[in-house]
């Protein structure tokens, strides 16, 4: 878009001007073109530098919230960037005030239907019955105290494989001993856990 103006523009020039005249009409539509464009590096940074600090203060002190404010911001000028040739630069500090504002507003949105699906989400124990709740601590305080009766290899194996999932062979390379060993561990753990637990 910008090329195909710039390009009407230089070619009605060449037809309408003698050379002369036409060589400072080109330099001035290049300048013009140059000063009035977001997407020139120097102008972007120059916004930045003239604008970052207020507006992550307005953020901040509207809405109180020191690192969502910085995120807003850096969010709102990598817009500006990836909008740099729609946004005059005159118009630049009120485009990434509004982004800014926006993208906060929306994290505040999203924050308040968290928080209203977790009040109306039923935790786990209004699902289960007491006795329930009752029986699972007991069984988790069963099979502590049978783990911890556990010689330490045992243990070890035995967690290594049903919590960790890890296979017989990669717990044989961590310890250093070879898979039928721990194999032969895994079998006194368990025969050693069902004889403290039922069902398991």
């Amino acid at each position: 878009m910008f090329f195909d103006s710039l390009f009407h523009r230089l070619l009605f020039g060449l037809l309408w001007s003698n050379n002369q005249t036409f060589k400072k009409r080109i330099h001035s539509i290049l300048k013009a073109e140059k000063k009035d464009h977001v997407c020139e590096e120097a102008v972007y940074s120059s916004l930045f530098r003239a604008h970052s600090k207020t507006i992550f203060n307005f953020i901040f002190y509207k809405y109180g919230n020191e690192e969502k404010a910085h995120d807003a911001v850096q969010e709102a000028f990598v817009k500006l960037w990836e909008n740099c040739s729609k946004v005059p630069p005159q118009k630049a500090k009120s485009y990434v005030y509004t982004v800014a504002n926006n993208l906060y507003l929306n994290v505040l949105k999203a924050e308040k239907v968290r928080l209203k699906y977790a009040e109306k989400a039923p935790s786990a124990t209004d699902t289960v019955s007491p006795e329930y709740v009752l029986e699972e601590k007991q069984f988790q305080e069963k099979l502590d105290k049978a783990l911890n009766a556990l010689p330490e290899n045992q243990r070890t194996t035995f967690l290594m494989n049903r919590i960790d999932g890890m296979k017989y062979q990669e717990i044989a390379e961590m310890e250093g001993v070879s898979v039928k060993a721990i194999e032969k561990r895994m079998h006194l753990a368990l025969k050693s856990l069902r004889e403290h637990i039922d069902g398991i």
